[in-house]
């Protein structure tokens, strides 16, 4: 697997397309990093780890509000074939601040608005709206 990232996020869009409450992906701290900044953000109910298997899984909570997803769109930026750094002031609002950038920082992984307010800039992740 070249982007464990990427896969996870495709692993959320896929489960969301067909209602699913849970999915689960392969644990590693980066995608719990990730993890962590959408569950303060209130986009997924939360996420657990697995260890009782032979590959340590995480398992993924998700969360609907009136039978949609809250996830409306949640798109890789920076690829491994490709990587996006900005500065502070370069990162993006999504959706006029709607949405939020997920943004991995010299002081860790955090939301685009965390990193305005840490004054740190870094690679940027994913966005989601």
């Amino acid at each position: 697997m070249n982007d464990p990232l990427g896969d996870m996020l495709t692993r959320i869009r896929n489960a969301q397309m067909r209602g699913k409450s849970t999915v689960r992906t392969p644990a590693s701290k980066l995608r719990a990093w990730v993890l962590d900044v959408l569950t303060s953000e209130g986009y997924i109910r939360g996420w657990t780890n697995l260890e009782g298997t032979q590959h340590p899984e995480i398992e993924i909570s998700l969360k609907y509000f009136d039978g949609t997803p809250v996830i409306r769109e949640i798109k890789r930026v920076s690829k491994p074939g490709r990587r996006v750094y900005m500065g502070v002031n370069e990162i993006p609002q999504v959706r006029q601040g709607l949405g939020v950038s997920i943004v991995s920082t010299p002081k860790g992984v955090m939301s685009d608005t965390a990193a305005r307010t840490a004054n740190v800039g870094g690679e940027v992740l994913c966005t989601v709206f």
